[in-house]
């Protein structure tokens, strides 16, 4: 196997640069909000899920087991950023929604990474640009 030319090297550096500033300056904004890392990743799932989240449906986005869901989602809940309904088609479900708090708190932080959103997004196109 050949070694990959020094363009790649560089390459993977900047993505794991730009990737590890936005997710370090993420952390601080999310905190700044009153949101733990996994707390505002978790908000950011339910508000995208449209009302149809649940536990189960979690552990793969979140990359988390079953029980470190249910945990995450507990605390949550307990915070008022989070409340659960019975679902309509399946009374064994509880679909996830964000309360008034944890829509208040989910848009405070999204609103304030736009623009580092927007840096990372050109820096990949960059990078895929590059590439090609």
């Amino acid at each position: 196997m050949r070694p990959p030319p020094e363009r790649d090297y560089r390459e993977a550096i900047e993505l794991r640069l730009a990737l590890r500033r936005f997710l370090r300056r993420s952390e601080r904004i999310a905190r700044a909000h009153g949101l733990t890392p996994q707390r505002y990743q978790l908000l950011l799932f339910i508000k995208a899920a449209d009302g149809a989240a649940t536990v189960a449906g979690l552990t793969d986005s979140l990359q988390l087991g079953q029980a470190a869901v249910t945990q995450l989602v507990r605390r949550a809940e307990n915070l008022g950023l989070v409340h659960r309904r019975l679902s309509e088609a399946d009374a064994r479900v509880r679909l996830l929604r964000l309360t008034d708090e944890g829509e208040r708190r989910l848009a405070g932080a999204v609103a304030e990474l736009s623009e580092d959103r927007a840096a990372l997004i050109d820096a990949l196109a960059q990078l895929t640009h590059e590439a090609d």
